[in-house]
């Protein structure tokens, strides 16, 4: 599981980097550093301290580019809880509180139960 985290926060930390060059073409400021939000406590520890280990060995380079831009402080990596994650209600069956609660995030009238 953090492999498959680690590569998607990898791959989120390139577009990053290249929607951050694209607005600054156009001329728009972004702030620093900028949150990448990862839900996996273990990938965000391999993301700030790699450490190779048998069970971390296999990770390729395109993870050494998410530690570099956190080492230069241009992203951030901030832990996100799975009770805020949106894209549940479309991803998976969810029981009635939790589907309330997420709706109600997104703004969504909250339904009666």
């Amino acid at each position: 599981m953090v492999a498959l985290s680690t590569l998607s926060a990898c791959l989120a930390a390139c577009q990053t980097v290249w929607l951050e060059a694209i607005l600054k073409e156009m001329k728009i400021e972004v702030d620093k550093p900028i949150a990448l939000f990862i839900d996996n406590k273990s990938a965000i520890n391999l993301a700030k301290n790699p450490v190779l280990h048998g069970r971390s060995k296999h990770i390729e380079a395109k993870f050494h580019f998410l530690n570099e831009q956190v080492n230069k402080e241009a992203l951030k990596i901030v832990h996100c809880s799975n009770e805020v994650q949106l894209e549940d209600l479309f991803m998976k069956p969810l029981k009635v509180d939790r589907f309330i609660k997420l709706i109600s995030l997104i703004g969504v009238v909250k339904m009666e139960t």
